[in-house]
């Protein structure tokens, strides 16, 4: 279980992160046969596709970021795998935004049980005040050009926007493009799918 997780570069996780991480997987587990949190179909290998999906995003983070904002939090992801992985350090905290009550409910038991650096915030993105974060994730929340909006309202001015997509990443970012926005981006392998990557964005602005 921990090899996929020392396999992603720059990734270091104590052995107390680890456990939490264990801890995280059965939460998920026992919550999902209540509501949807994940796809069923992906519950065979929750570790790699839910998990260590995530924890590939920690290390592409800048160092000394104070606030980790996770829009669509829904069952976690990555926002709680941040945040179990930020626990020793103090940082960053890790605010959890989520618009359904129910996957809240999840978050805010997955937080007091492993005793996270994380708030939930039970809202939608677009109404939420500004969070000025440092990080922005979003994982499986929008295509590109709806999510930058979100994304753009809640990222501090020097702030990195941490974003994983599929294969379709490239037309994603094209129709951002069109639509008028402006950013720089790197796009990077992902560690569980050849064909997908995340999208590193900074300066991100329209018009």
């Amino acid at each position: 279980m921990s090899t996929a997780l020392r396999d992603l570069p720059g990734l270091e996780a104590s052995p107390a992160a680890l456990e939490r991480l264990a801890a995280l997987e059965g939460l998920v587990r026992r919550w999902t046969a209540r509501i949807n949190l994940v796809a069923p179909s992906t519950l065979p290998d929750l570790w790699t596709r839910h998990i260590v999906d995530s924890a590939q995003l920690w290390p592409l983070a800048p160092p000394g970021a104070g606030l980790w904002a996770d829009l669509g939090a829904g069952g976690g992801f990555p926002g709680l795998v941040v945040a179990a992985l930020a626990a020793e350090r103090g940082a960053p905290r890790v605010a959890l935004v989520e618009a359904d009550a129910r996957k809240c409910a999840f978050l805010r038991e997955a937080v007091r049980q492993l005793s996270l650096p994380a708030v939930v915030h039970h809202a939608r993105a677009e109404t939420l005040p500004p969070l000025g974060a440092d990080v922005v994730s979003a994982r499986a929340l929008a295509p590109l050009p709806a999510l930058l909006p979100l994304v753009a309202r809640h990222l501090a001015t020097d702030g990195v926007a941490l974003l994983p997509k599929g294969r379709a990443w490239q037309e994603e970012e094209g129709a951002a493009r069109e639509a008028g926005w402006r950013f720089a981006a790197e796009a990077l392998p992902s560690a569980t799918d050849a064909s997908a990557r995340i999208l590193r964005l900074r300066e991100i602005a329209r018009g």
